[in-house]
């Protein structure tokens, strides 16, 4: 059984890239992919940065994203990278990647390329989201504490219409008992506050799958758990 919400949307914020997404090990990570010779351990956080960059903005476009996707998909084949590294010039790849999972890696693949070349790559387009969930009951609250992905997912897939993109390709699993895709299609979640019947969440996601609530104050709705296996 569904159980039903009130959603505020308290703040839809568009991002072009994820704050701290990219940490030191990063960067040094990177840098020894591109056979930089320097002693890395030996610099400061914006040194590191300053020279990933130029690093980087040395190589060809397709290069640079090869050595990017190198270091963010170590599972993913060479013969893959190559091909998505060179598609990446044309593709979005933060929505179009056959594996949701990916798409939160791409899109700060994306936003440091762009940067690195001024341009040239896609400019990622993202959305911070806060929001506040109400329940007509506190027991209703449970699904967040069971499955807190694949419900707020659910929440806000039903929130859109039927026909909303997300609907349409995912309809088995947000109707369903189990949502594995959930964690890439709402990147990071937290839960802010907890107050009993209410309450909030941040999260960051695409607007690929969001847009629709840049105008929406607030919206009925329903959502349930995952089911334990």
């Amino acid at each position: 059984m569904q159980a039903k919400f009130t959603v505020q949307i308290d703040s839809f914020k568009k991002i072009s890239k994820i704050p701290n997404a990219w940490s030191d090990d990063d960067y040094r990570a990177l840098l020894s992919i591109m056979d930089f010779e320097d002693d890395v351990e030996k610099m400061d956080a914006s040194e590191l940065r300053e020279m990933c960059m130029m690093s980087l903005n040395d190589l060809e476009p397709a290069d640079a994203a090869k050595a990017v996707l190198t270091h963010l998909f170590p599972d993913l084949a060479e013969g893959k990278i190559d091909q998505v590294s060179h598609d990446m010039m044309d593709d979005r790849s933060w929505e179009e990647y056959p594996d949701c999972l990916f798409h939160e890696r791409f899109f700060s693949a994306y936003a440091l390329l762009r940067e690195a070349f001024n341009g040239t790559f896609a400019k990622p387009t993202g959305v911070e989201l806060a929001l506040t969930v109400t329940a007509g009951h506190a027991e209703d609250m449970a699904i967040f504490d069971e499955s807190l992905h694949s419900s707020i997912v659910r929440l806000l897939a039903n929130g859109q219409g039927d026909d909303a993109l997300i609907n349409r390709l995912y309809e088995d699993q947000i109707k369903g008992t189990y949502f594995p895709e959930a964690p890439g299609l709402v990147w990071q979640l937290k839960q802010v506050a907890d107050e009993g019947t209410t309450r909030q969440f941040s999260l960051v996601s695409s607007y690929f799958w969001m847009e629709n609530f840049e105008q929406v104050e607030s919206f009925e709705t329903k959502s349930h758990a995952d089911e334990e296996e």
